[in-house]
């Protein structure tokens, strides 16, 4: 489950519907004394309660459709995006990575969802991190 206070508008995660499907979606807003979260899944915009969304795993394909070009190092998969970096150790087991932008470097032992990073950039540099056009 997503925890409401993590979310921002912009964030992207998938929503499940009454008929059980998987949608994904964009947050549009946030209502914190309503605990609700409105998202808009390219049909409609419409509130969900946080035990209807669902986070979409950082992976490498995520890493493109968000911007990232991929530059293998010894330390692992580099992936950037302007002067931002997100380091993977081991690619493919997304538990060990690092994230920096100039000064700013912050480590995870854990895998980070595709709206974490998106906080996270948001955070360092201030700017929204969207999908990139197709």
């Amino acid at each position: 489950m997503v925890k409401l206070n993590e979310l921002k508008a912009g964030d992207l995660l998938k929503v499940l519907d009454e008929g059980g499907v998987e949608r994904e979606g964009v947050v549009t807003d946030v209502s914190r004394d309503e605990q609700l979260v409105c998202m808009d899944n390219g049909i409609q915009e419409f509130w969900y309660e946080p035990s209807k969304l669902v986070p979409i795993p950082l992976t490498e394909a995520q890493l493109f459709r968000l911007g990232f070009v991929r530059e293998d190092t010894e330390l692992g998969a580099k992936y950037l995006r302007g002067p931002f970096r997100v380091l993977i150790k081991d690619p493919g087991n997304n538990t060990d990575l690092e994230v920096w932008y100039r000064e700013d470097h912050r480590v995870f032992h854990h895998p980070l969802y595709v709206h974490e990073l998106q906080n996270h950039y948001l955070d360092m540099t201030k700017v929204p991190l969207e999908k990139t056009a197709v």
